[in-house]
């Protein structure tokens, strides 16, 4: 019982923590934004390495007569997200 109370509690002050927050500033925003671009980035890099390494672990167990594995694509590289902020707006008359 006392668990149940504990997480309610817990659960009811980190909801009102998050309702509090500021929004975040533009130069957070794009931090959070290049963060964001380069996880995903990694987790392609991380399937490319795993997709190596089953290749080479099937090419090492593979009967002759069968097929090889299928070939895997390499990421490209990495390019940072383009900001909206960047572009100028046009002088006013």
């Amino acid at each position: 019982m006392k668990k149940i109370i504990a997480f309610t509690f817990c659960a009811l002050a980190s909801a009102a923590a998050f309702a509090t927050l500021p929004p975040l500033t533009p130069e957070a925003q794009e931090a959070a934004n290049l963060a964001k671009a380069k996880a995903a980035y990694g987790d392609k890099v991380g399937a490319f390495q795993l997709c190596q390494a089953q290749n080479r672990v099937a090419d090492r167990f593979r009967a002759s007569g069968t097929p090889a594995p299928g070939a895997c694509t390499a990421p490209p590289p990495f390019v940072a997200p383009v900001t909206a902020a960047a572009a100028p707006a046009p002088a006013a008359k």
